[in-house]
């Protein structure tokens, strides 16, 4: 397994490049049922740290706490094994609630401290001092080591970290060969601050793994709400995911284990994709030991460049269509 450094002491943080998100435990919205949670979930996490993995990546929001609980029972007996990031949903997050409800997920983890407390979206009401406040306690009193943020740009990180005061070690971000955004800001931010960028989809839900086309649409709310899966933009993929293979097939690989070892080439950057089974979640670690040659990488990131799918509001009228059957 590979690993990423970032920090100095007494902020130093040492994390596997690829980590295990924990969206799907116990959600409706992947589809994969209650026996999953209950059984597949927690073997995922048992495999992912006999094979090195240490970060798992949890929310409050992920299945209003069963996700957390059912990362919680799987931690049981390991927990010095598992760097554990959990996320707060900032609902009114004033010092006093980010301070109960960091307490409550650590209830509902069962452990005594969380590894990387974080804020799952910018609040553009509450100033970020009265969260930051909340957060600087949980620390103090030992409940939180690190404090991150999630779906922040680079100057709201900044802010947040003037607010609280200390480092804050990281953003969580949508970030693949699919969504490039982090690379303007977030990610340049990053490395030179000696921080550390979180790409949650780093996948895109799939789509760079190659199953979906036009003709293969998936099911279930999670991806049937993504305009990335429209037959359009399904459609603008293909030189892409030709690419993906193309590379893969050079590796005796996969495209889904390309997509990431694109993604982690990149300094300060770690990967949470989900598994539905042990044997993804041991395909996706994999990724972690293939090296791509510098002309694979340019490759990947000229095809990234020339996908430009459907997106914001132009995108409505397909999901409409995809949904209800009509634009």
């Amino acid at each position: 397994m590979k690993y990423v450094e970032v920090g100095s002491e007494p902020n130093r943080a040492r994390v596997s490049a690829i980590g295990v998100g924990c969206w799907q435990f116990g959600s409706r919205d992947w589809g994969y049922g209650q026996e999953y949670g209950d059984t597949t979930a927690v073997e995922i996490v048992h495999r992912a740290l006999d094979l090195g993995v240490d970060l798992v990546d949890t929310a409050e929001i992920y299945a209003r706490g069963v996700s957390e609980s059912i990362l919680g029972r799987a931690l049981d007996g390991r927990r010095d094994k598992a760097f554990v990031a959990t996320k707060l949903w900032p609902v009114l997050p004033t010092a006093d609630r980010v301070y109960e409800h960091g307490r409550l997920s650590a209830m509902r983890l069962g452990i005594s401290t969380i590894d990387l407390y974080q804020v799952h979206w910018p609040n553009p009401v509450v100033p970020d001092q009265q969260t930051m406040a909340g957060m600087r306690r949980l620390q103090d009193d030992g409940l939180v080591r690190h404090v991150g943020v999630s779906n922040h740009s680079a100057a709201q990180w900044r802010s947040a970290e003037a607010a609280l005061g200390r480092p804050i070690l990281s953003n969580q971000v949508n970030f693949s060969l699919a969504q490039r955004k982090p690379e303007r800001e977030v990610l340049p931010h990053a490395q030179a601050a000696g921080r550390l960028v979180i790409a949650y989809s780093p996948l895109a839900q799939g789509l760079l793994g190659g199953r979906y086309d036009a003709a293969h649409l998936p099911s279930g709310p999670a991806r049937a709400n993504n305009p990335l899966f429209l037959p359009e933009n399904l459609e603008r993929a293909t030189p892409l995911i030709t690419a993906l293979r193309e590379v893969a097939a050079a590796h005796d690989a996969t495209p889904a284990q390309v997509a990431l070892a694109w993604l982690i080439a990149q300094p300060n950057v770690v990967a949470i994709p989900g598994a539905s089974s042990v044997e993804q979640l041991e395909h996706n670690v994999a990724a972690a030991d293939l090296e791509l040659g510098s002309d694979e990488l340019a490759r990947l990131t000229s095809e990234s460049d020339r996908f430009q799918p459907v997106r914001g509001l132009p995108a409505v009228p397909g999901l409409l269509k995809a949904r209800f059957g009509k634009p």
